[in-house]
């Protein structure tokens, strides 16, 4: 963040904060979304316990593995786009 090698400014923190906390709210709402989409059914339809069991271990393997990819991949371009104190789209 800082090219002088030095402390993080007040600024840059605020800014790694921010987006840790979006990273980690988008994470979950992708993941709770995926997640209902996935094991929805087998809480609205009558299915077989197999059938039930499959769905719900997919969903939650799904919205885990979304939810890390995606705190992952907004960590990431936060890396490398940022400017603290820039709010244009040049920034």
């Amino acid at each position: 963040m800082t090219d002088h090698g030095g402390r993080r400014t007040t600024t840059e923190r605020d800014a790694i904060t921010v987006e840790i906390g979006y990273a980690l709210f988008s994470a979950a709402f992708a993941a709770a979304v995926l997640f209902g989409a996935v094991a929805g059914p087998a809480y609205v339809f009558e299915l077989p316990a197999g059938a039930r069991r499959a769905l719900v271990g997919a969903g939650t393997t799904l919205a885990a593995v979304v939810f890390a990819v995606r705190v992952v991949s907004v960590l990431l371009r936060f890396g490398r786009d940022v400017r603290p104190g820039r709010t244009g789209p040049d920034a």
